[in-house]
C-alpha cells in the first residue's frame, strides 16, 4: 500500500470533515450546571434590565437645559425638592429650576433627563450650586439599555462561560437551553505505548495522547471518552473501533496513519464504512486520516503529541464546534516575526510560537519533541499558498489560551 492514498489541501479535508458532522440534541438544563455548554436558543430577558431610567453616580436629577453655562465662577443655582431613596420610586418629580439628590443605582424622578455628580454640586440649605453643566442622558442608564425584553440578549450558538452566566441570571432564566456535549471516544495504539503509570521500558513510551486528546476536546466544549491502549492487532482494533462508535458521537485514533503496520487503521475504516481522506497538505499532521463508519466521523491522529495537537487545532475543534453549533471567533494576536520560517509552497504549515508583547518568536522543534507545546504561547500558521514568512515582517498568531 501506499503512504498516502491522496494528499488533499486543509480545507478540502475540512469541508469533508464537517460534512459529517450530526447536531447533537438539545436539552434544558439548570443554571448552575450550565458552565461550558453551548445556547441552543436564543435567550430574551423576561423584563428590561434595567426595569426604570436610573443615576449612575451620586449627584442630583436635574433638567440639563438648567445647567447650560454652569461654571466654577459662576455655578448655577437651583432649588432643592427632595431625595430619592434607593429601592424607592421618587415620591417627587424635577422641573426647571428644581432638582432633587439621587444616589448611585436609583430611580430617576419624573422630569429629569440628567445627573450632575456630586463632586460638582455645593448643597446650601434648600438650594444646590452647580458648576459643570451636563448633557441630556448624562450619567443615566435608560430602562432597557443594558438588555431588552424585545430583542435577544444572547444568541444561539454561544457557549456559556461565567460572564454568560450572569447575563442568563439578570434575564431571569433558570433553565437554560443548551446542546448536548457530543461524546469523543478516544484509542490510543501502538505496541509502545504504555500507562502514565508504568517506567517505560526500552522502545516504550507513555501514553501522551489520550490526556493530551481529552483536555483539548473538554477545552473545544465535547465529553472525552478514553477507550485505552490498543495493541497494533487487527481485532483488538476493530473490536474497540465498533465498540466506540456505538457509544459516542465520534472517535479520535491516536498513532495508526503511518506507514507500515499503522495501515492498519485506514483498512479497518474503509472496511467497517468508508475512507475519505489519508494524506493532508498540512505540517505537522500529513498522515492524518479522516472516514466514517455508521455514518460517524473517525479520524486518525500522528502519533507524535505535537503533530496530533495541531491537527486537533486545525480540523477537529471545528467539528466539535459544528456538532454543538457553538460560533466561534478565535482570537488573533499580531506582532514582528523576530526569525525567518521557511515553508513549502502546497502546505498549510502550523509553526508553535512565542507571543512576547510585539514580538511573535518561533519555537522551532521536531514533531516529536512535546516540550514545544508548553515552551510555547500559541501558532503561526503559513498558508498553503506562502513559500514562508520573512524576519521583521508583520504577523498573526492564535494564542493557545484561545482555543
Amino acid at each position: 500500500m501506499s503512504r498516502f492514498l491522496s494528499v488533499i489541501p486543509v480545507d478540502n479535508a475540512r469541508t469533508i470533515l464537517l460534512s459529517l458532522a450530526r447536531k447533537t440534541t438539545g436539552k434544558t438544563i439548570p443554571l448552575a450546571d450550565s458552565h461550558g455548554y453551548v445556547l441552543s436558543a436564543d435567550i430574551i430577558s423576561d423584563i428590561d434590565i434595567p426595569g426604570f431610567d436610573r443615576s449612575t453616580v451620586d449627584g442630583y436629577a436635574v433638567c440639563a437645559a438648567d445647567t447650560i453655562g454652569a461654571g466654577e465662577s459662576i455655578p448655577v443655582m437651583l432649588r432643592l425638592s427632595g431625595r430619592i431613596e434607593m429601592g424607592d420610586e421618587p415620591s417627587g418629580s424635577v422641573s426647571s429650576g428644581i432638582c432633587m439628590y439621587i444616589p448611585t443605582g436609583a430611580y430617576l424622578p419624573p422630569g429629569a433627563d440628567a445627573v450632575v455628580m456630586v463632586e460638582y454640586c455645593e448643597e446650601m440649605g434648600n438650594d444646590v450650586f452647580i458648576s459643570k453643566p451636563v448633557a441630556v442622558g448624562e450619567n443615566i442608564v435608560f430602562r432597557g439599555e443594558d438588555f431588552s425584553s424585545q430583542k435577544p440578549a444572547l444568541h444561539a450558538g454561544t457557549r456559556i462561560s461565567s460572564r454568560v452566566m450572569g447575563v442568563l441570571a439578570a434575564c431571569g432564566v433558570s433553565e437554560v437551553p443548551v446542546s448536548e456535549k457530543p461524546r469523543v471516544a478516544i484509542i490510543s495504539t501502538g505496541n509502545e505505548i504504555v500507562p502514565v503509570s508504568d517506567i517505560p521500558k526500552g522502545g516504550q513510551i507513555r501514553d501522551v495522547n489520550t490526556y493530551l486528546c481529552a483536555g483539548f476536546i473538554e477545552e473545544a466544549g465535547g465529553i472525552p471518552v478514553p477507550v485505552g491502549i490498543v495493541r497494533d492487532d487487527r481485532t483488538a482494533l476493530e473490536d474497540a473501533l465498533i465498540q466506540a462508535i456505538s457509544q459516542t458521537d465520534m472517535v479520535l485514533i491516536s498513532g495508526g496513519s503511518s506507514k507500515g503496520e499503522r495501515d492498519m487503521c485506514a483498512d479497518i475504516i474503509r472496511q467497517k464504512g468508508e475512507l475519505l481522506v489519508h494524506g493532508i497538505a498540512l505540517s505537522p499532521g500529513k498522515p492524518t486520516i479522516i472516514g466514517k463508519v455508521h455514518e460517524k466521523p473517525v479520524i486518525g491522529l500522528p502519533g507524535h503529541p505535537a503533530s496530533a495537537y495541531v491537527v486537533l487545532h486545525a480540523l477537529v475543534r471545528d467539528l466539535i464546534y459544528c456538532m454543538t453549533g457553538e460560533i466561534s471567533h478565535p482570537i488573533r494576536i499580531s506582532g514582528i516575526l523576530t526569525s525567518s520560517v521557511p515553508s513549502a509552497k502546497g502546505r498549510e504549515d502550523y509553526i508553535r510560537v512565542m507571543l512576547n508583547e510585539d514580538a511573535i518568536a518561533p519555537v522551532f522543534g521536531k514533531s516529536g519533541l512535546t516540550n514545544t507545546l508548553t515552551a510555547s504561547d500559541g501558532l503561526l500558521c503559513i498558508p498553503a499558498d506562502t513559500e514562508g514568512y520573512e524576519k521583521g515582517i508583520r504577523v498573526f498568531a492564535e494564542p493557545w489560551r484561545s482555543l
